[in-house]
This record gives C-alpha cells, structure tokens and sequence, in this order.
C-alpha cells in the first residue's frame, strides 16, 4: 500500500471515528464503556497508520539519498587545485579511527594517522563524515533538533545578545525636538554540559568483520543522546544539563492556565493560539504529549468542526487550526500544574554543539564478561533566547 493509499485510509478512518463519535454519545456527552473501547480500537488504528507512514516516508527519503549519484565527471580542474582532504576528514583518519576502535593495540601507522586529534582524555574525535552522521541521527531521535536553532561552537562560552526592549517613534509638531527612544539589549550565555553512554560488544562480535560497528554505534549513540537531549531541551533546570522550554524561569511564558487539572477544552485551546504574538504564528508549531492529542481529537470549534485534523500531503504533519502538530514523549501528560501544550516558534531555542564528539575504546572495564566498551561523549547547551517566542498551557493546579 502506497503512502497516499495509507492517508487516505487514515482520513477515512478518522471521519468514521468522528462519526462514530457524533451518533452515540448519550444524553451526557460521554460514551459507554462498551462505546468507549470500540473508539479507542478506532483510535489505535489511526495511531498505527500513522506510525508506518512516518515509517515509509523515512525510509522513501532514505531511498531518494541512496539514489543521489556518488560523484560527478571532473572538468578543467584548475591548475595546482589540492582536494585532499586534512584532519578528521582525511579517508586515511576514518579508515585508522575505526581500526583503533576494533584493535587493542593498533599498528604504530594507525597511531600516526590519529595523532591529528588526539584527545587529552584518552579517546579520539570521530571522523568528520561520520560525526555528521551521529548528528543527523541526534536529529532523527530528538524532535527539538528539527524545529530549533543549533549552532555549533568551539572553545568557551557563546554569548548571544538578545534586545530586552524596543524603542517607539513618536509624532512631532513642525521643527519638534525629537524624543530619545533607545532599545535596551540583554545578554544570553550558551556553554557545554557533557552528555554521555556506554556501549557494550561482545569480543567476537566485534572481530566479526561482517558486524556493522559504525552502523551499530551510530544508532545507538544517536538513540541514548537523543532521548536525553529531548528531555532536557524541554524538562531541563540548567544546572549540569540546558535549560529547558519548560522551566520556570528563563523557560517560555504562560500564555493560559486550564480550568481543569486533567482535560483541556476547545476554547482553551484558542486562547493559548492567541496568547501567542502575531509575528511568532507564522512558523510556529503545538508541541504536546501523544496522550494530550488523543484528548484533543474529540474536541470541537463552535461550528461543530474538530479541531485536529489528518493530514493527506506526502511529508506534511496533522494540524490543529491549520498549524502543525508535533510529538514528544518528553511532554508532560494532562495532570495537575503540568505544562502539557507547548505552542510558538521554536527556532528561539537555540542549542549549541561544542565541536566534536569523542569516542574511547575501554579494553579492561568487562575483560571478565567477555566484552569490550565505547565510551561516546558530547558537550552542548541549550536556551531559550526569546521566552516570548512560545507560550504554554498549564493545567490548574488541582
């Protein structure tokens, strides 16, 4: 079944879900437990269908990659032009960094070729092509890295201004002394807190020339760093991780508190879009729990619409007034005092990569299980520079 057989049949799913829903609601308003289990079955099945049309839209993108033609004819390269490349991009540093990390005791060439990045801890930086890797894997397991700013920085701290107030013009009489209206700026600091795993191969997995170690690794990686980046860019207190989206201070505005402490209504819902500023709508996007949008599906506007709606473009997220919807399972669910929808533009967040991940190969940890372990790390920071910029519903505290 193609994707756009798929969306279809996730639409009619859910116009039979809404039907089902309009028909046998009693008196009440509510459902039968035994109506109740029949739309939730409904429901499941439009989770699932969305969930394998993500599903094939990845892997169609990573067909359209694969395609892409490997190289292109040489014309007229000109004169004394060196394409070599140096450092960690040399084919000759990739090729000895992943020898290393399945050597105990690599040849002395090996050693050579690495000494262009050394690390002072032991370990060595990844190559560049495969750190690039690692990082559209972080992207693909961290849904903040697709909607936020990220930077990479060296050494020290990045210091971003940010303008606190604006100025205003004023009218003037003829020949009227103008009025000084300056703009007051203020200062947002990004460091480096340091996130990492562990990695575990077996001794004959690892000399097993057919194991993807690289493959291996980079999903790995990807998968522990990404989950925990994603909590702390939304969770985190900015003491030895970021400062998350959800903090209470220097974390984004509340735009509206709930009546209730665990339902949200339509109305509710239209107040938070319009707590947010006009400019900020533009390329925003609600951010929530998938337990907060399965509440959400049942509600409606005042002419009898529901406000989310399915999507049926190839690539294009479902929407709620026309504005995409994300998930993150690092969203607080509906409960009392939580900060359930995130709803503004997230490319205020900005998240800064210190250049380089390291990687150290531990021989002797789990010599007695049989095992050898890799030890990856990375440092980053990461800060809401505009709290303005996204506005949170909070749900009554009880």
């Amino acid at each position: 079944m193609t994707i756009l057989e798929l969306r279809e049949k996730r639409n009619k799913t859910w116009e039979a879900a809404k039907s089902f829903l309009d028909t046998h609601r009693n008196e009440k308003g509510i459902l039968s437990a035994e109506d109740d289990a029949t739309y939730s079955k409904m429901e499941k099945d439009i989770e699932d269908l969305g969930k394998e049309i993500a599903r094939l839209e990845r892997q169609a993108a990573l067909d359209a990659e694969m395609a892409k033609p490997v190289g292109e004819p040489i014309k007229n390269a000109p004169a004394g032009t060196n394409s070599e490349k140096t450092g960690r991009a040399q084919d000759e540093y990739k090729k000895n960094f992943w020898n290393a990390m399945r050597t105990k005791a690599p040849e002395r060439s090996v050693i050579n070729a690495l000494q262009v990045d050394a690390d002072t801890e032991g370990g060595y930086l990844v190559p560049d092509e495969y750190e690039r890797t690692l990082i559209d894997g972080l992207k693909e397991n961290n849904i903040l890295r697709e909607l936020a700013h990220v930077i990479t920085t060296g050494g020290g701290d990045r210091k971003i201004p940010v303008v606190a107030s604006h100025g205003s013009a004023s009218w003037l009489d003829e020949e009227g002394a103008y009025t000084e209206s300056d703009d007051s700026f203020g200062q947002v600091t990004l460091g480096a807190y340091k996130l990492g795993t562990m990695i575990k191969v077996s001794e004959e997995l690892l000399h097993d020339s057919v194991f993807d170690l690289e493959g291996y690794i980079s999903t790995e990686f990807a998968r522990r760093i990404g989950n925990a980046e994603e909590d702390a860019f939304l969770n985190g207190n900015g003491t030895g991780k970021p400062l998350g989206i959800l903090s209470n201070t220097g974390g984004a505005q509340i735009g509206l508190t709930s009546a209730a402490a665990a339902a949200i209504t339509s109305d509710e819902l239209i107040s938070l879009y319009h707590s947010l500023a006009v400019p900020y709508r533009k390329q925003a996007v609600w951010l929530m729990n998938d337990s907060t949008v399965q509440a959400i599906r049942k509600l409606k506007d005042g002419t009898g619409q529901y406000l989310w709606q399915p999507s049926l473009v190839l690539g294009a997220p479902d929407t709620i007034f026309g504005v995409p919807v994300k998930v993150s399972r690092y969203m607080p669910e509906l409960g009392a005092g939580n900060k359930t929808i995130a709803f503004g533009d997230f490319s205020y967040y900005w998240i800064a990569d210190r250049e380089g991940i390291s990687f150290l190969r531990l021989d002797e940890l789990f010599r007695t299980t049989g095992q050898i372990g890799f030890r990856g790390s990375k440092r980053v920071d990461g800060k809401l520079i505009l709290p303005e910029a996204i506005k949170v519903l909070k749900q009554k505290a009880s």
